[in-house]
């Protein structure tokens, strides 16, 4: 397997590219491979490609300029670094320029070392250039100075390029969609990521420390094949529960407390996200339980109104007046449901959106709203669904029964021709099914 495509076909890069020529509009797109990344000095954090790179052409090793053209001759480029022998005692083999070519499909290689003598001419024919600002200042400075090379041209010769215009604004629209090559991918993050938690759920016990849940569900995704995790795991016991996006993991792990796990594997840089909230000790108490069936009833009605035509908006509406009447049963909020949404009440306990999308990024690229409204729902989408409900104990919050409890359910959702496929439904939601699952590993 070529282990840059990832196993994906040429073809699919080859299909990527091509749509993506007919937005460019007598334009180019220049495409940077990830920086490679520091923990400190001279220690390097694993290396993640580039997800907009990834998906036009297959390329997984940082260093690489790619350059996709609105032009018949060299529509395709890139720029790879030269091997170094020396360098690669380090890092690994490298592809090198004389064996891109053929293996990504470029009409044409350039040692990254003459990047500065051939992108200026490439450029030079073109309207507008797509680039993201701040991500390569070595790119940065020759657009820069072909942009300035247009400005004093281009009112008399009308040569050059004029507008700079963000990468996301022609691929956004594409990767929105996934295709089945993606999809499959996608299942298989899924379906790791389902297997990993069953196993941690079995395997919590009271007294554990966050940090080794995370061990045990990271530890998970590594035995099944995926890369790792998608993004940090959340590991939030008792009221660590209540910070959204709490990835300390550094506390005891209390009998009597929820916890809400929230992890995803990664494979073949295809995401997978779950969250489940589950007693440690193997019982909901009842107030938890309140507060958990409230959030399962939201996330039900968000799962419902997943279907093609439906919006983003209206997935989110139906957890949000699930949540505001159970607000009002809890006795938290009064008020009518209707008063309590306009007036956003419940952002003190709900203060977030219930879905995001998924694919090569955890929270993958696409807009949600545009002048026309809320972004309508088509086959090929893949979005989470993920309700919930934070008391967080403090100064500014009032105390309540409920203070110190924090839940939120999610699952990854596939839209369909006909409705939604839940890609992570075989793990449980049901509180009586996470306290079996829960409960078999403590008596184990």
């Amino acid at each position: 397997m070529n282990r840059h495509l990832l196993g994906f076909p040429p073809e699919s890069f080859l299909h990527r590219r091509a749509l993506a020529r007919q937005g460019l509009g007598e334009g180019a797109l220049i495409l940077p491979a990830a920086a490679i990344l520091h923990r400190s000095r001279d220690t390097e954090h694993r290396y993640r490609p580039d997800s907009e790179l990834f998906y036009l052409t297959g390329c997984t090793e940082p260093g690489v300029v790619a350059v996709l053209r609105d032009s018949e001759e060299e529509s395709f480029v890139l720029f790879v670094p030269r091997r170094d022998p020396k360098t690669e005692v380090w890092s690994g083999p490298r592809v090198g320029p004389e064996e891109a070519k053929e293996r990504f499909g470029a009409d044409a290689v350039y040692p990254l070392e003459e990047m500065d003598e051939h992108l200026p001419g490439l450029l030079r024919s073109h309207k507008r250039i797509f680039f993201r600002l701040g991500v390569h200042s070595r790119v940065e400075s020759l657009v820069v100075g072909a942009l300035q090379w247009g400005r004093t041209r281009g009112p008399r010769t009308g040569e050059g390029p004029r507008a700079l215009v963000d990468p996301g604004e022609l691929l956004d629209g594409l990767r929105i969609v996934k295709g089945p090559e993606e999809v499959s991918r996608i299942r298989k993050a899924t379906e790791l990521t389902v297997a990993a938690f069953r196993e941690t759920l079995g395997a919590t016990r009271p007294g554990m420390g966050e940090w080794e849940v995370e061990a045990l569900l990271e530890s998970a995704f590594r035995r099944g094949g995926g890369s790792g995790p998608a993004f940090p795991t959340i590991v939030g016991s008792g009221e660590n529960g209540c910070v959204l996006h709490y990835v300390d993991n550094q506390d005891p792990i209390d009998g009597a407390g929820l916890v809400l796990l929230d992890g995803g594997a990664e494979v073949d840089l295809y995401s997978g996200d779950v969250s489940r909230t589950y007693p440690a000790g193997g019982r909901f108490s009842d107030r938890q339980l309140e507060v958990y069936e409230v959030v399962l009833r939201a996330h039900r009605a968000a799962f419902a109104s997943v279907r093609p035509g439906s919006t983003i908006g209206q997935v989110h509406d139906a957890a949000l007046e699930q949540i505001t009447m159970g607000l009002v049963g809890l006795e938290v909020l009064t008020g009518t449901v209707e008063d309590l949404i306009a007036e956003q009440a419940h952002e003190p306990f709900f203060p977030h959106k219930t879905s995001h999308w998924l694919g090569l990024d955890v929270h993958d690229v696409g807009d949600y709203a545009s002048s026309a409204g809320s972004r309508v729902l088509e086959p090929g989408m893949v979005l989470t669904v993920e309700p919930g409900l934070y008391f967080p104990s403090s100064a500014d919050t009032p105390s309540h029964p409920y203070s110190g409890i924090g839940v939120r359910v999610e699952d990854d959702l596939l839209v369909t021709e006909d409705g939604a496929e839940n890609l992570t439904g075989s793990l449980p939601v049901a509180p009586e099914d996470l306290e079996a699952l829960v409960g078999a590993g403590l008596r184990a």
